[in-house]
């Protein structure tokens, strides 16, 4: 399972202090989501023994900027993630099939409906249940986050739609292990299994990226390769 964390300059804590730290809590790989933090992601896998994976968050004020964004950063990372929060970003985050996350869509006015949950499923882009706000917030501002979550949950199971599950964590001491997020999880109402899946999906996506990113893939099904000629002809 993996964890999806801010590292500084964009968070409180170094990419390696948060690597490290996941390490021990027992995730199998971290995803720094670098705004503008940009460590050497080997350096870092080879050091703490897991995998380390290189993404950008997209922090744009509206659609059009963050269109930009993503077509200059596409070919240098692993995963693009675009924080939603508006409506508008929402919908162009689940319409673009070059985006790979769409993080904290119940962010500020942002919302979900079942509309743009069927166009994430149709264009193959995650959906986050952040579970930051329940972990670290209180009263009204908590209140609001579990409501959010529900109805999120609700419709992207609704829609069959892809998802991930994150803490959003910014320090090391926001991490919390695979078995503490699969327990808050249940206490809100969702699957355990559903938790577990959402962080996995972390390292499944990376996977599929780094595949399509390699010298072997032409499109999906299409390889290539060297074939031999059979002894017949």
């Amino acid at each position: 399972m993996y964890e999806a964390v801010h590292a500084h300059p964009d968070g409180a804590s170094t990419a390696a202090r948060l690597v490290d730290t996941a390490a021990r809590v027992g995730y199998e790989g971290v995803v720094i989501r670098g705004e503008t933090a940009s460590p050497d992601h080997a350096a870092l896998r080879d050091s703490a023994g897991i995998d380390v994976v290189d993404a950008v968050e997209i922090v744009a004020p509206d659609p059009e900027r963050a269109s930009g964004a993503v077509g200059g950063e596409r070919p240098d990372h692993t995963l693009i993630c675009v924080r939603g929060g508006t409506d508008r970003l929402n919908r162009f985050a689940v319409e673009n099939d070059r985006v790979d996350v769409l993080t904290r869509p119940m962010d500020g006015e942002g919302d979900v409906n079942h509309v743009l949950a069927k166009r994430a499923a149709d264009n193959g882009v995650r959906i986050e249940f952040d579970f930051g706000p329940v972990l670290r917030s209180t009263g009204g501002e908590r209140v609001r986050a579990l409501r959010n979550l529900r109805k999120l949950r609700e419709l992207v199971a609704d829609a069959d739609a892809p998802y991930v599950v994150s803490a959003t964590p910014d320090s090391h001491l926001d991490l919390r292990a695979p078995r503490e997020l699969v327990a808050v999880g249940e206490v809100i109402g969702f699957d355990a299994e559903t938790v577990r899946t959402g962080l996995r999906e972390w390292g499944a996506l990376a996977e599929r990226n780094r595949h399509r990113q390699s010298d072997s893939f032409v499109s999906p099904g299409v390889e290539r390769g060297r074939y031999e000629e059979s002894q017949d002809s």
